[in-house]
């Protein structure tokens, strides 16, 4: 999903979540979009994941698909290897509300 794709999935829809994902020991953010059918979609351009280098720029991009609020989300390596699942819909202790 680029970021026109964004703007228009946005612009119609109310009921969705948007993840910052920053991965342990990595300085890089990936943004992704939960739709209400659990359907993730990565945040693209020319067809593959954006990175992002700092949360400021994450919060610059996210603006301008008129989006304000997002969920950080820290991806723990450890958890990926001994094959547990990502846990974003955890309690607050796997991700935390941004507002910008």
């Amino acid at each position: 999903m680029d970021l026109n794709e964004l703007k228009g999935f946005v612009a119609r829809h109310d009921n969705f979540e948007i993840r910052v994902i920053g991965h342990a020991g990595n300085r890089f953010y990936q943004v992704e979009l939960e739709d209400v059918e659990g359907q993730r979609h990565m945040l693209t351009r020319a067809g593959k994941p954006v990175l992002f280098r700092s949360l400021d720029d994450v919060y610059l991009e996210l603006k301008r698909a008129d989006i304000h609020r997002a969920y950080l989300v820290e991806q723990v390596p450890e958890d990926e290897m001994i094959g547990h699942r990502a846990r974003y819909q955890d309690p607050l202790n796997a991700r935390m509300p941004l507002v910008f």
